[in-house]
């Protein structure tokens, strides 16, 4: 396999030092094996130092987590352990910093996507877990695939040989794409490479034996051979049904009109300053796209990104759908996101001290049994604590069982918000354009032009409004059905019994562990309030819920709200608690169909398919990255990498369905798909 994908990779251009223009390499796998695969990739890249970025997309059916992958490679000799420690003097394994790379983000026993990236976004892994041929049949791909090559793990070949997979690796792929297997006599029958050859020809790929190629590739082969192309005789038919199949997929999710990749490197423009708007501009930043980021302050997040210390944890319900899931993925990938951050230097307050929730009354405690014991959670994701544990992990009495998230904790949102804009600007050409607040945006001759008080900025071919609580003061989104709500959270000082706390806690309301002599107490939530001015009736509330949720516990009695020390920011709902991410709708248009349709007396099955097949109305060139909510740091650089591999022309690490409830236009599909008035 090294060989293999030395060659592969030597086809690539080479670096240079500017990271614009990097083409992206798309490769998939198709089962996960011991995942010395991806070690070797990603090492043949690095030796290389190939100027394309690559992302490596492996299906498997079974979900792993880092101890698995873990245990693989230190019997396999890539990591030492203790049971097997390197011999003196002896040099490590090449792969071993890669491989402590990669336990170090995390992947968790979850189905779905979750993306894993490094070296600055040039080398991304997507892990998608969960039975393959859904996990390939959801996959979001617009009009061409852009899978380049696929390998197939020798222990799939039997089990996952039948046809609708391959069409499904079909629909995804480039039409040149090629099918490399490792199978050699001894590992698969003969009869089953050949039904696996019949079914590859029927679906457009050629198919290729790695082993062979391997040979020819090797150092003592007399004459590099060139690596085999795509058989130049494919069956026309094949393609054509695989165009057909990807016609289709679009056609039956025209309700959800996904973002598309513009012209190469075209300006784009962000608007907001704070975390969404960030990380949008990271993900676009580590694709080389150039981009001009407005913000109405004189600095970043000071808008709901400001607070001091805010939870990062997964959101779970007790039957573990949609929006459970998201926000895990979303969850895992904020973590590795924030690492990331770390690991470049950027000091960025935060403790991975984990979030320890308790129930507050009987009611509550109710709902947080039922998530409990509603699914087996991943061990690395939440665990079921008893009172007495409980009280060891926050290192204060709190005399409750409950639900620890392990790899949670707190950050900086402020911080964190200027790590990520920083290292956008060190990866491309970002313009920062601050003390500008944009009041109008005119479309016009195919392009966006931005309207402050006294300038006008543009052409821009694409616009994303991520403006936190501006998102709908402007005319194509004033619609959103999005809520603002203030919140004020409390800085009560520390003292001794109080700064002992060691977790994040969630009851009635959250409490942060100590940092730079204040505790973070909150949060109120009030709709449409008037004003952000400071509520001494709002800080009293937050104390309230602490008391209620765990007494007159003595760290409780010790919190001080006296100082009137507090912050009050706006958070952007929405009533089903999923981001908004996508293409701006086009409100009135929607309406003016749906009325015209009322006016004719379509029958109710007619309207629902055609609201169903045809693409929504949406303003074109125009995206909504925000309603984020009070998980904008668990939801956000998800949905911002998102948006960014759209726009791009890459697979989001996201599929269909997600993308769908992520839509900023669902509240009024989801009606007009039922067939409801709106």
């Amino acid at each position: 396999m090294g060989i293999f994908w030395r060659r592969l990779l030597e086809q690539l251009p080479k670096a240079g030092k500017a990271q614009s223009k990097m083409p992206t390499r798309v490769l998939a796998q198709l089962g996960l094996g011991s995942g010395d695969e991806l070690l070797g990739l990603w090492h043949a890249q690095r030796q290389l130092k190939t100027n394309a970025r690559l992302q490596l997309a492996v299906f498997e059916s079974e979900a792993i987590d880092a101890t698995w992958l873990q245990r693989h490679w230190e019997d396999a000799g890539i990591l030492a352990t203790e049971r097997t420690p390197a011999a003196a003097g002896q040099e490590p394994h090449p792969w071993s910093p890669l491989a402590e790379q990669f336990i170090r983000a995390c992947p968790a026993r979850i189905i779905g996507c979750q993306r894993l990236s490094f070296d600055d976004g040039r080398f991304i892994v997507d892990l998608h877990f969960g039975p393959l041929l859904a996990s390939l049949s959801t996959l979001a791909v617009q009009d061409t695939g852009l899978i380049h090559e696929w390998f197939i793990h020798p222990q799939c070949l039997d089990s996952n040989r039948h046809e609708k997979l391959l069409w499904q690796m079909a629909r995804v792929s480039r039409d040149d794409a090629r099918l490399w297997h490792a199978a050699g006599p001894a590992s698969s029958p003969a009869t089953g490479l050949a039904d696996l050859a019949g079914l590859a020809r029927k679906t457009g790929f050629a198919l290729v034996d790695i082993a062979q190629v391997s040979q020819a590739l090797a150092p003592d082969a007399p004459e590099p051979t060139p690596m085999p192309a795509s058989d130049p005789g494919q069956d026309t038919i094949a393609l054509q049904e695989r165009r057909a199949l990807r016609h289709q997929t679009r056609t039956h999710q025209g309700f959800c009109p996904l973002p598309t990749a513009g012209p190469s490197h075209s300006p784009i423009a962000i608007i907001g300053g704070g975390l969404a708007s960030a990380h949008l501009a990271l993900s676009l930043a580590e694709r080389g796209q150039p981009l001009t980021l407005f913000c109405q302050d004189a600095a970043l997040a000071q808008g709901a990104s400001g607070n001091k210390q805010g939870a990062i944890y997964p959101l779970l319900t007790p039957e573990n759908g949609p929006l459970s899931r998201f926000f895990q993925q979303a969850f895992l990938f904020s973590r590795r996101r924030l690492q990331q951050l770390l690991d470049a230097g950027y000091p960025i307050a935060h403790d991975f001290c984990g979030v320890l929730q308790t129930g507050h009354d009987d009611r509550s405690q109710a709902r947080l049994d039922k998530i409990i014991q509603g699914q087996d959670w991943p061990a690395e994701i939440a665990t079921a604590v008893t009172a007495t544990e409980a009280n060891a992990i926050a290192k204060v009495s709190l005399d409750k069982a409950g639900f620890f998230y392990p790899l949670g904790g707190w950050v900086s949102p402020a911080q964190y918000t200027r790590a990520a804009l920083a290292q956008a600007a060190r990866l491309a050409r970002v313009e920062q354009r601050l003390n500008t607040e944009i009041q109008r945006l005119e479309y016009k001759d195919a392009a966006w032009y931005l309207h402050s008080h006294r300038h006008t900025f543009g052409p821009f071919a694409r616009v994303i409004l991520a403006g936190g609580a501006q998102l709908t003061r402007l005319e194509q989104t004033k619609s959103l059905q999005i809520s603002g709500f203030r919140g004020q959270v409390s800085h009560i000082p520390g003292r001794p019994k109080l700064s002992k706390l060691a977790t994040v806690l969630c009851a009635n309301g959250y409490l942060t562990p100590l940092d730079d002599n204040f505790h973070c107490m909150g949060a109120s939530y009030v709709k449409d309030a008037p004003n952000l001015d400071y509520s001494p009736a709002e800080q009293l509330e937050n104390l309230h819920k602490m008391q209620h949720s765990y007494g007159n516990k003595p760290w409780v009695e010790e919190m001080d709200i006296r100082g009137h020390a507090a912050r009050v920011g706006v958070r952007m709902v929405t009533r089903d608690h999923f981001p908004m991410m996508g293409c701006a709708p086009d409100v009135e248009a929607i309406l003016a169909a749906y009325g015209q349709q009322e006016h004719t007396n379509e029958r109710r099955h007619d309207s629902q398919h055609q609201w169903q097949t045809r693409p929504a109305p949406i303003h074109t060139g125009l995206y909504v990255l925000g309603g984020l909510g009070s998980r904008g740091l668990s939801s956000g650089p998800l949905a911002a990498e998102c948006l960014a591999a759209q726009l791009c022309g890459e697979i989001p690490p996201l599929d269909y369905p997600s993308l769908a409830l992520l839509n900023p236009n669902r509240m009024w599909m989801r009606k007009l798909l039922k067939g409801k008035a709106l």
